[in-house]
């Protein structure tokens, strides 16, 4: 009988990828085959638990089961058997991470979200501190004096709440056992480093180069965990994972997980799993992500831009000696509002959302006010309606909801344009709120630009699987990638961005009073 073979003919299995998507919300598991296209997925909710209000916190024992579940659910659903699968490959949420104890392999605390807001004091306390505008003063005269823009990042760094930076200061300072554990015994990781430990029983210890870079503690320019921030913050840099390719082959699961060795191929961050996914392989392209916030990337190939406010530079993938920069920008709470109109029953159902923004030709002044503005920078600030009239119908509450995005999508692509020096070139949009075709059109009108939909959501899994397949032979170049792309629909301007002003300016003018509420 041939050997590995189940059928008996002896003719080889049909293969196939998995893409593993951990989000914020769901994580997602699509089986594909060689046509990318899906043959048996599974999806669970992430429980995310907030033990004080602002912590965010994610039970690591909790995910590795919805992890490992998903994986068997979607090949069950896909009628195969584990041995069909040529690789793995595994999108994460960025800036979530764990520590835990290198010998035993326990967690010294639960996974803290991306979303904690539990540095915030540190991180104010950073900010204003002096020693941060002496750095500002070296970095900015070195950058004056040398034109290297690696000295440009630090001239002008800031701390937020979103870093991973802060956060872990945090727990170097108050997990009693992280302090203990401190030089010789701690592990960090982010979720994508946990799990590939978890997966191979702890016999791999790794990271990528795109999670890397998405914590804010990883030098994009010189590729190394950057030792002056770490010195600053008194974290050592013994915890720090080894950086590898982004397409690599990680090692194979533990058999006894899923009955066989399945070789992990791939570990990326989500937004640069998406961007990769929707094959933005060149610089100039844009990938538009909105989901539970609104990502804009743009390749800028080998160019590194670091800027000053709303853009953070990032490494988007390294294959081989390819490396590939990114610059993004981020809007906080798009798939948020949505949801919450939809839990306060502004409407049913999420579909009906456009119908109801295009049944009626404005919002009638009624402007909604997001809970963070473009940058972040305010984390207390609250949302809110502005311009409410007795005639004011759920119509016009929706319509200023979904104006909203479409607004902050055209601040953001402003900036870009303004500090990106690449011409842009193709814009492709996904993400759950990219269904949404008031918000598409409306973007598409304001920035005067065409919108590809790609006919695949969840770019995200599709991205790591993409990667995945790359290195494990399945599918052989970037070129075959994208004869592989399905477009679904395509938004081209319709209005002219001039007809929007009066409502846009209303809506600056909200957005300028609401912080002093």
């Amino acid at each position: 009988p041939s050997k590995g073979n189940t059928p008996d003919s002896g003719a080889a299995p049909a293969r196939y990828v998995l893409g593993v998507d951990v989000g914020s919300t769901v994580v997602k598991c699509h089986v594909y085959d060689r046509a990318a296209a899906v043959r048996g997925s599974s999806c669970r909710k992430v429980e995310s638990l907030s033990p004080r209000p602002g912590w965010v916190e994610l039970d690591p024992e909790v995910l590795w089961s919805q992890f490992t579940g998903v994986v068997k659910e979607a090949v069950q659903s896909a009628g195969l058997h584990m041995r069909q699968i040529a690789g793995l490959g595994i999108s994460t949420q960025r800036g979530t991470f764990i520590t835990w104890h290198k010998r035993t392999g326990k967690p010294f605390h639960n996974f803290i979200s991306w979303q904690d807001l539990r540095s915030t004091d540190l991180v104010n306390s950073w900010n204003k501190s002096l020693l941060l505008k002496v750095i500002h003063a070296i970095f900015t005269v070195l950058h004056f004096l040398t034109g290297n823009d690696r000295y440009l990042a630090p001239s002008f760094l800031t701390f937020s709440t979103h870093q991973t930076s802060m956060k872990l200061s945090w727990v170097f300072k108050n997990i009693h056992e992280v302090k203990a554990a401190r030089k010789n015994n701690c592990c960090f990781g982010t979720v994508d480093t946990w799990l590939l430990y978890r997966l191979t029983k702890g016999s791999v210890y790794a990271t990528d180069y795109s999670n890397a870079s998405s914590t804010g503690i990883f030098e994009p320019f010189m590729k190394c965990w950057n030792p002056t921030l770490c010195n600053l913050l008194s974290i050592p840099m013994s915890i720090y994972p080894p950086v590898k390719d982004t397409s690599f082959n990680f090692g194979s699961t533990d058999s006894e997980i899923f009955g066989v060795p399945i070789p992990i191929m791939a570990l990326v961050a989500d937004q640069q799993s998406a961007m990769f996914g929707e094959c933005c392989f060149h610089p100039g392209d844009v990938k538009l992500t909105m989901g539970t916030g609104g990502f804009w990337n743009v390749n800028t190939g080998e160019h590194l831009f670091a800027s000053r406010g709303s853009l953070y530079p990032l490494i988007g993938w390294k294959i081989g000696e390819e490396v590939v920069y990114l610059t993004e920008g981020s809007i906080s709470d798009i798939g948020t509002a949505i949801k919450w109109a939809l839990d306060i029953e502004l409407f049913t159902d999420v579909n009906e959302t456009a119908e109801m923004a295009q049944s009626i030709s404005d919002s009638q002044s009624v402007c909604f006010i997001p809970g963070l503005q473009v940058s972040g920078d305010d984390p207390y600030l609250c949302a809110s309606f502005t311009g409410l009239k007795p005639s004011t119908n759920r119509n016009h509450l929706v319509r200023a909801i979904l104006e909203s995005v479409a607004f902050r999508n055209k601040l953001l692509y402003d900036i870009i344009v303004k500090k990106v020096h690449i011409p842009l070139r193709t814009i492709r949009a996904d993400g759950g709120v990219s269904n949404n075709s008031f918000i598409m059109q409306m973007t598409s009108d304001l920035i005067n630009k065409k919108i590809e939909k790609p006919a695949n959501v969840d770019m995200s899994s599709l991205g790591a699987a993409f990667l995945a397949g790359l290195a494990s032979g399945f599918w052989t170049d970037k070129k075959q990638l994208k004869k592989l792309r399905r477009v679904e629909a395509v938004f081209e301007p319709q209005k002219d961005s001039e007809e929007y002003r009066p409502a846009m300016d209303a809506w600056l003018q909200a957005m300028k009073h609401s912080p002093h509420w």
